[in-house]
């Protein structure tokens, strides 16, 4: 008998499968996250977006690197959202939008609990 994924599994598998498709098909926007000492941003971005697609398909199958390797991606993508944080916080956008990324930095924690307690085989 095959149990059904925890609604957090459910919801980290939804994420990471919307979110690689959209490294493939618009890289530009997540290009500005990657930080200028790695280098060009493109391929570090089609290579998160596969590394989040093979996380959503890991989660999906209950593989048991899955829920170390998701948690750790998730870590990573922490990073790059508190180095836009940071950025648009030095910017001359409206104070609602600094609000708002900073408000998704606490949004992660969720997610990656759910990643990490992910069931497997």
């Amino acid at each position: 008998m095959t149990m059904t994924l925890p609604t957090g599994t459910k919801l980290v598998i939804a994420t990471f499968a919307v979110s690689g498709v959209v490294h493939m098909v618009r890289p530009q926007v997540f290009e500005p996250l990657v930080p200028q000492q790695l280098g060009a941003p493109r391929p570090w971005v089609y290579g998160s977006g596969v590394l989040e697609l093979v996380c959503a398909a890991g989660l999906t199958t209950r593989q048991r690197w899955a829920p170390a390797v998701t948690t750790a991606t998730l870590a990573g993508i922490w990073v790059g959202n508190l180095k836009m944080a940071l950025d648009v916080q030095r910017s001359r956008r409206p104070a609602w939008q600094k609000a708002a990324v900073w408000a998704r930095m606490p949004v992660q924690v969720p997610l990656l609990k759910a990643a990490w307690t992910s069931p497997t085989r």
